[in-house]
């Protein structure tokens, strides 16, 4: 059986009323991320919300793997438009090692 790989869409806005799609994959799990420019921050931030040292905390690094070449009008039509790319990347399965 193919192992899962993680991977993300999202939606950025570059200029106002254009949205592209962007499909990203985790490269690397890092707890807690120590090698962060903003690591005394994020622990600052952590501990005041009592976070800190959690079991399970992890961080990722994501590189894109495919985006929108063309601007979207709107959000919602980015996001679908990402959607159907992934399906076609994907398939019905999800995103497994191998694939792509």
């Amino acid at each position: 059986m193919a192992t899962p790989r993680n991977v993300a869409l999202t939606v950025h806005e570059l200029e106002a009323g254009e949205f592209y799609w962007v499909i990203m994959e985790a490269v690397d799990d890092r707890p807690d991320m120590p090698d962060s420019p903003h690591a005394d921050a994020a622990a600052t931030a952590g501990a005041a919300a009592g976070t800190t040292g959690t079991p399970g905390e992890t961080s990722h690094v994501y590189v894109p793997l495919e985006a929108a070449h063309e601007p979207y009008a709107t959000y919602s039509n980015a996001l679908v438009a990402g959607v159907a790319v992934m399906r076609r990347l994907f398939g019905t399965d999800g995103a497994k090692a191998g694939s792509l």
